[in-house]
């Protein structure tokens, strides 16, 4: 499991010299942030898929710094913010746009959020993902603030009950599987072990009768 995790996930160094993350200095070289624990994957999941869900652009970053903070697997947090991208943003923000109108109701006065051009439409990923006209000059934190704001009652609460959702569950089911693989390999273990063992006895059961002691004996003949 560890090994094909490993295939797939950025590379270390890489995230490393990147700029968003290099300001983080020492903090860094922690060998939690890096190594493929239990718990260190089952939070960089949580994290990844809160932050993946609940913010339409940015979300690595934020991600990373977050799993540097409290010690989760830096590059399994990056990579599983990807859980939204181009194919998935219009589901999702229907989805949670609807939920958010269930849950807090629609407010007609209210301007639409990014990609959605009437109510109750399809989202549109382009403007969706389309980064702010300003957004140089509000710097990546304001820039992200701003862009929460704009997504209007509806579309954030129907995002955060998503999210929080998401990544708990997320949380749940990396730890379920980790204990589930864990037992499997221990079961593999013991049957190989008695395997050996049941080996080993009916060797030497054979040496002990009479048949395998001729045999023995004859082997230990000078020829």
């Amino acid at each position: 499991m560890k090994a094909q995790l490993k295939r797939w996930l950025p590379n270390p160094d890489t995230i490393r010299k990147a700029r968003w993350v290099r300001w983080f200095g020492p903090m860094l070289h922690h060998p939690r942030l890096w190594h493929p624990s239990r718990r260190g994957i089952s939070l960089g999941f949580a994290l990844g898929i809160f932050l993946g869900l609940l913010i339409p652009v940015g979300q690595m970053p934020l991600a990373a710094g977050a799993a540097v903070l409290l010690r989760a697997n830096v590059p399994i947090a990056m990579a599983s913010t990807f859980v939204s991208n181009p194919v998935t943003f219009g589901p999702l923000y229907y989805l949670a746009y609807q939920l958010g109108v269930l849950l807090v109701g629609e407010d007609e006065s209210a301007p639409l959020p990014p990609g959605l051009d009437e109510r109750g439409a399809w989202p549109d990923p382009v403007q969706i993902a389309a980064p702010l006209e300003n957004a140089e000059q509000l710097g990546f934190f304001a820039a992200s603030w701003t862009r929460i704001e704009s997504m209007g009652k509806p579309l954030l609460v129907g995002l955060s009950v998503i999210a929080v959702s998401g990544g708990l569950l997320a949380h749940v089911l990396v730890n379920l599987v980790w204990r589930l693989s864990a037992r499997m390999a221990w079961r593999r273990r013991v049957r190989e072990r008695r395997k050996r063992q049941a080996l080993a006895e009916a060797a030497q059961l054979d040496m002990e009768s009479p048949a395998g002691a001729v045999a023995e004996h004859q082997r230990d003949l000078p020829r």
